[in-house]
């Protein structure tokens, strides 16, 4: 008989901060809330990717006043925040579509799939981090 027929599990009711803080997720949970994160980010900053386009579209002054904003490093860190949520948002999106054609279900599977999408979707922040801040 294995030992967690032996062992009582840990019951978490009335769950306090530092017990939330101690409770291990597996990564395909981290990605799952991560996801959510990055969604509800990409939707509450959605005001400010929008409105420098207006403004640009409006005249050549609006582009060269968006241009000297974004060259300030503090923009450019929104903007490599707002690259990875829609990076990892997208990534995970396409690993729910594949799991919702029921492919990869498993334990193994799922956590596989979950450390290829922080991966990839790091990987590619990173990439893109090197050419907004002009290393590439």
């Amino acid at each position: 008989m294995s030992d967690s027929a032996t062992k009582p599990r840990p019951q978490y009711r009335n769950i306090s901060v530092g017990q939330i803080l101690k409770y291990r997720l597996p990564l395909a949970g981290r990605l799952s809330i991560l996801h959510r994160v990055s969604g509800a980010l990409l939707f509450l900053l959605l005001p400010v990717l929008i409105l420098p386009l207006f403004a640009m579209s409006m005249s050549p002054s609006g582009f060269q006043a968006f241009a000297v904003v974004a060259g300030f490093p503090i923009v450019k860190i929104i903007f490599l925040v707002l690259i990875w949520a829609y990076l990892h948002h997208f990534c995970a999106g396409i690993r729910y579509l594949v799991l919702d054609s029921h492919h990869g279900l498993d334990k193994y599977s799922a956590q596989k799939s979950a450390g290829v999408v922080f991966g990839v979707s790091l990987g590619l922040t990173f990439v893109f981090a090197l050419k907004l801040f002009g290393a590439w």
